[in-house]
């Protein structure tokens, strides 16, 4: 379980949060309302105030590599330092699984110049399932995928659920929250509230 509590940064917070193991939160609201930004502070590349704390233990009783791997964080856009896909994921039982389950199975002899953004989003996921973290912070995972290539990512994150893996999603599909059978949160000038869209579902 994820706890955050008082998190704030100069233009985020302060914001109090609980993530449990298996649950899966999702944030939408406008651009530059601070929905990366906390999940940047989350996994603390950025400077902030408060006490985040997984299953009990503080933030800062982690190394930031050992906390980084364990409450992992996916960009809208992520890096790629060099010019071989293969050259990005660890050796792992699960990896040639997890990119089947993307689409991807072919993908590691690929270069990463010919690589689409939808086929950079599904490999940044991948990436980060290797380290079976506890917590995945997702930024828009889906925004730039086909349907067909969003049904399997929304598949593997819901088995990933299943095996107790907590969940922040930041997105602008109305409808991704339900499929994912999220609870639904807004985020407005830095400040996060219940959605009142869900409440008036329920």
């Amino acid at each position: 379980m994820l706890t955050i509590e008082q998190l704030k940064t100069p233009l985020i917070g302060p914001i109090d949060l609980t993530l449990e193991s298996g649950s899966c939160k999702t944030i939408s609201g406008p651009s530059g309302a601070g929905k990366s930004l906390f999940l940047r502070a989350i996994t603390d590349l950025d400077e902030s105030e408060g006490r985040v704390s997984l299953n009990g233990k503080t933030r800062e009783t982690f190394q930031a590599p050992e906390w980084r791997r364990k409450v992992s964080y996916v960009p809208a856009e992520s890096g790629w330092w060099s010019e071989r896909v293969n050259d990005h994921f660890i050796a792992s039982p699960n990896l040639q699984t997890l990119l089947a389950a993307v689409g991807l199975q072919d993908a590691l002899s690929w270069e990463v110049s010919r690589l689409s953004t939808g086929e950079r989003q599904r490999l940044a996921l991948v990436r980060a399932l290797q380290l079976d973290p506890d917590v995945l912070l997702l930024d828009e995972p889906t925004s730039a995928l086909d349907p067909a290539s969003v049904t399997l990512v929304e598949t593997l994150l819901k088995s990933r659920l299943t095996e107790r893996c907590a969940m922040l999603l930041v997105t602008h599909d109305p409808a991704q929250p339900e499929r994912l059978g999220a609870q639904r949160f807004r985020m407005e000038a830095g400040r996060l509230s219940a959605d009142k869209a869900q409440g008036a579902a329920q």
